[in-house]
């Protein structure tokens, strides 16, 4: 006999086995710790950075300061594409 033909030829007893597995799991449910929003820490970033005899204004210009991407480039030997 396989596992299968048991629960095959008793369908009413697969039923109540469904039904209590199905309760039990609903039980189980609300003992459940889950907390609405959980607790997120973000993830923070520190760059440092020094310039030694630098001023202030220098480090704000050369360190800190905005830089652009490089200009896209095309194949060698074509020219740059316009608009």
């Amino acid at each position: 006999m396989h596992f299968c033909e048991v629960f095959i030829r008793r369908p009413v007893g697969t039923a109540l086995l469904m039904l209590a597995l199905f309760l039990t799991g609903a039980v189980a449910l609300r003992f459940l710790p889950v907390a609405p929003l959980p607790q997120i820490e973000f993830p923070t970033i520190v760059v440092s950075a020094s310039l030694p005899g630098a001023s202030p204004e220098t480090m704000s210009q050369t360190v800190a300061g905005p830089r652009a991407p490089p200009p896209a480039r095309g194949p060698a030997g074509r020219p740059p594409r316009v608009g």
